[in-house]
């Protein structure tokens, strides 16, 4: 069964229990007004628990900015997907039923049912960050569009999270000793890159990551160099590959009729507020690849991580053209075979369009 399959078959399987749970919930997800002379109160559900971008970012913004911001008049409450029993592929379609009015989605589980999504993230097509950013304002406002107009979605926020890297319980040299390793991935995408290596790619949520690999269900990751130190990959895993397959965006938004509902003035602060605090996640995502490396390797440097005792390996040359023609080889044509023409249209205008990318197969 395809990765893609797989996460169909997953999706459909958990949809009716997580409709179930958001539907009873769902007053209590809505926009809490009370009396005429109480503070509006929003119910936010964020992003992955315990990563540094729900802990230091997300939360603190919800939980305490937004009332000091608003001088008491607006506050909210949020909750990490992952902890509140919803399926992470599910989270696009519970915000658009408005089930869940204001959410974060990960684009990589979106991406299982709606390809497009996942175009500005393709395994091995960012590099770096540089060309991260490039590809995401290239694309965002196609993003936007389409999130607005056929999923009723307003799009505040792109996420990103530090960069995907390889985490191995064995030493690897290249990425060619790859081949039939077992590799944990979060996305079609990633699965793509791991089988066009040779590997065998496990679909395996985040937060069993641990224990599959402790298990000898997978003998390698791909997570973010800081999120792996977090949940103690060091301590299992000795080799890392320092080659972001990808990154992680995510996009918070709202369901557009609860958008439309808010209060003009709470719209025009979460617009402003939002914007910095998007800024703030890419740049501490940026550092924290670094510092996740160097917490990893057990560098003095190593800032807001626990100290470990991994290798650190880097891309060769011929790895890294590896990577590039296999994402013109294998991630790219398999990620059109997703989606439809118009995909091959819309990468055309978009990331396709800026210099020095990689284009599609006989694209004009």
């Amino acid at each position: 069964m395809t990765l893609h399959a797989e996460l169909c078959r997953r999706a459909a399987r958990m949809l009716s229990q997580a409709v179930l749970i958001c539907l009873g919930l769902a007053l209590a997800w809505l926009p809490v007004t009370g009396h005429a002379s109480a503070p509006l109160k929003l119910r936010i559900v964020g992003g992955l628990a315990g990563v540094n971008q729900y802990v230091q970012h997300e939360e603190p913004f919800w939980s305490q900015e937004l009332a000091r911001l608003s001088g008491g008049k607006y506050s909210a409450e949020i909750a990490p997907f992952d902890r509140s029993g919803i399926p992470a592929e599910e989270m696009l379609r519970l915000m658009s039923l408005g089930v869940i009015p204001f959410g974060t989605a990960l684009l990589s589980a979106a991406s299982a049912q709606h390809p497009m999504l996942g175009a500005m993230d393709l395994s091995g097509l960012n590099p770096d960050m540089t060309s991260l950013k490039r590809h995401v304002a290239s694309f965002r406002p196609l993003l936007q569009k389409t999130l607005r107009e056929k999923h009723g979605i307003e799009v505040l926020a792109v996420y990103t999270y530090p960069a995907q890297i390889l985490f191995c319980k064995k030493p690897l040299a290249s990425l060619r000793e790859l081949e039939k390793r077992r590799i944990r991935v979060s996305s079609p995408s990633q699965a793509d890159l791991i089988q066009g290596l040779g590997g065998v790619p496990v679909l395996v949520g985040f937060g069993q990551m641990l224990t599959h690999l402790q298990s000898g269900n997978t003998e390698c990751a791909i997570t973010g160099t800081m999120s792996g130190n977090t949940i103690g990959l060091p301590d299992i895993t000795s080799h890392m590959y320092n080659l972001p397959f990808t990154w992680g965006l995510a996009v918070f938004g709202a369901n557009t009729t609860a958008w439309n509902a808010l209060p003009s003035d709470l719209k025009a602060l979460l617009r402003k507020e939002l914007t910095r605090v998007e800024t703030n996640i890419w740049n501490a995502s940026e550092r924290e690849t670094a510092d996740g490396l160097a917490c990893n390797r057990g560098d003095p440097s190593c800032e807001r991580g626990r100290p470990g005792k991994m290798i650190q390996i880097e891309p060769s040359s011929d790895d890294i053209k590896l990577v590039r023609e296999l994402v013109k080889t294998t991630v790219l044509p398999r990620w059109q075979q997703r989606c439809n023409q118009h995909c091959r249209e819309m990468w055309e205008s978009t990331i396709g369009s800026v210099p020095s990318d990689i284009p599609l197969p006989n694209s004009r």
